[in-house]
């Protein structure tokens, strides 16, 4: 860095991630130190930093201190307590309409649940979509190389729900969302797999979630009712 506008444009960019409490930048050597909830990994620092410009930023010194809070002590429970009341939400709204017309139609269902999902999700990407993109891309296949890819994603997300919840093109409805998160699950998979300790951008950045099984679950899910979907209507068209 070169100037104090740099300076500024580094600690903006820095205290934009949700983790972060406080952040002092500077051109003196050391010229960023970060104090965080929880420790943020380097990679996820460098893509916010390259938001700002050509910067790097690397740890000083082989004494770091990486303390931990509270939040490190949070339940499962505790932490998916979000996702897991969407997920029971929309279920239960869900299942009240087709209650409500007397007859249960699996595919009529099928259709309104993944309506209440995509636009439930889209909706918390969309709070943030900066912050989304940017976890997003620290392990999505695509947003790792294409950022923003994060942008598109969340409005894809939007359109897959409007779809579905006006029954347009079930069948291309079923196919796109096939690919999309037959894609999305794969940077997840590799991140689970790897252990890595990433942020889940499944509800944007709004709530802090941790990557694991449960997003693994989340993708599968849709990616099993879609094709279950997809099933219903050829096995109605025949």
């Amino acid at each position: 860095m070169t100037c104090n506008g740099c300076v500024t444009k580094a600690k903006s960019e820095i205290l934009k991630l949700g983790d972060v409490e406080e952040a002092t930048v500077q051109l003196t050597s050391p010229q960023a130190t970060i104090t965080m909830k929880k420790h943020i990994p380097l990679e996820t620092l460098q893509i916010a930093l390259h938001t700002a410009g050509n910067y790097t930023i690397t740890e000083e010194g082989s004494n770091l201190d990486h303390t931990t809070s509270g939040d490190e002590n949070i339940s499962w429970l505790q932490t998916y307590k979000p996702i897991l009341l969407i997920g029971i939400y929309i279920t239960l709204i869900t299942l009240l309409l087709e209650w409500s017309k007397g007859i249960f139609d699996l595919q009529t269902w099928m259709m309104h649940f993944m309506a209440g999902f995509f636009l439930v999700f889209s909706f918390f990407k969309l709070l943030d979509l900066r912050g989304f993109a940017d976890s997003y891309s620290t392990y999505d296949i695509i947003a790792k190389k294409w950022r923003s890819w994060g942008y598109i994603y969340a409005f894809i997300e939007l359109a897959l729900g409007l779809a579905y919840l006006t029954g347009f093109q079930p069948v291309a409805t079923g196919i796109v969302t096939l690919i999309v998160m037959g894609i999305s699950i794969i940077g997840v998979l590799q991140s689970v797999l790897n252990k890595q300790k990433i942020q889940c951008a499944c509800l944007g950045a709004v709530f802090k979630l941790s990557m694991s099984t449960v997003t693994i679950i989340e993708d599968a899910l849709m990616i099993a009712m879609s094709a279950g979907m997809l099933l219903e209507i050829n096995r109605s068209i025949v």
